[in-house]
């Protein structure tokens, strides 16, 4: 299975962006989610995206269509102890197993027919929400590829920490990813390391519960 992209819910309307931009990283063009309730940035890779994400309105994100998806209760990590990020996957055959008993969910923005396959991870929030996306994307064909000033090029790797007591049906999907790991941990983390952490450096950012290795 391959990361499309991960999300990270914030707290702070987008202001935690800064914090990325002064460490080197571009941003691409804010988005909203029409009819979900969210906003967001991005930032882009070779082979991935991350997505800051943050709530503009409290009673679409809480409507009949999108709060069967859980993506409120991770909006409100902050006070409930939920895990923040979002894993989103390629729509392709490796991640079909995955997704066998998925809920679906048709955004507004999208058109019919075209609805995620989303696994909440509800029994156990300090867990990724993970969904897949609702269509076939060709590599790279829609990802605006941006040149960081730190010279940031691939996401080799994406590590999830967890502090419950797992999931291991869930886990046994990825037990030969390479580049997903879970680790049993003492807090809800998310370290990304990317070209190998060839330049032996990182990055915390506490807000964001994140780790950039490079």
């Amino acid at each position: 299975m391959e990361i499309d992209h991960i999300f990270i819910f914030t707290d702070t309307n987008g202001r935690i962006v800064d914090e990325l931009l002064s460490f080197g990283l571009k941003a691409n063009d804010s988005r909203v989610h029409q009819g979900q309730g969210t906003t967001n940035r991005t930032f882009s890779f070779e082979n991935f995206f991350l997505e800051i994400v943050w709530v503009h309105n409290e009673q679409e994100i809480k409507s009949d269509l999108v709060r069967p998806t859980g993506l409120w209760q991770r909006a409100a990590f902050f006070k409930n102890n939920f895990s923040p990020f979002g894993l989103i996957i390629e729509n392709n055959e490796d991640s079909d197993h995955l997704f066998e008993n998925a809920y679906k969910y048709q955004p507004e923005y999208f058109p019919d027919g075209m609805a995620f396959d989303i696994l909440q991870n509800s029994l156990h929030p300090d867990l990724p929400w993970t969904c897949r996306l609702p269509f076939k994307r060709e590599k790279n064909a829609e990802r605006a590829i941006v040149s960081h000033n730190l010279g940031l090029k691939s996401l080799t790797k994406a590590t999830f920490q967890y502090c419950g007591l797992g999931n291991e049906d869930f886990f046994d999907h990825f037990k030969d990813e390479k580049s997903i790991q879970f680790i049993k941990s003492d807090k809800i983390w998310l370290t990304l390391t990317f070209d190998k952490g060839e330049q032996g450096l990182e990055r915390t950012f506490e807000k964001l519960q994140l780790t950039i290795a490079y």
